[in-house]
């Protein structure tokens, strides 16, 4: 790079817990995000779970903004406004692991990568 730094690159892999004879080639973590995003759009939305977490997360900010500004905060935003579906998009792009792990972990249908693309199997 030309600013002297070096790029970091995170890979995911097939652990081979299943399949010892596993083919699946390494996939690049912005790849493994871009197909999670994809993915996102079919799931059914009650499947993300994710409802309450935004509505914790909303009020959470609201008092923020309360404490931080006296009297009236500028910006307030009201739980229906933001869409579950969204949030977890944001999630994905810009949550951190803990965060993406928690979101991934409320689908109820298994995630199956194979070709660096990612399938929904219902359970």
């Amino acid at each position: 790079m030309k600013d002297g730094t070096t790029a970091k690159y995170v890979y995911y892999s097939c652990s081979k817990s299943k399949d010892r004879n596993c083919k699946n080639k390494y996939i690049r973590e912005e790849e493994l995000i871009d197909e999670l995003l994809k993915v996102i759009d079919d799931v059914n939305i009650n499947e993300l779970g994710m409802r309450m977490k935004l509505e914790e997360e909303i009020k959470r900010f609201n008092r923020l903004q309360r404490l931080a500004v006296k009297g009236k905060p500028k910006m307030q935003i009201d739980e229906d406004d933001i869409a579950t579906r969204e949030y977890a998009k944001y999630v994905l792009k810009e949550g951190s692991v803990s965060e993406k792990r928690d979101l991934l972990g409320h689908l109820r249908s298994r995630l199956v990568l194979n070709d660096k693309k990612i399938t929904l199997i219902e359970e």
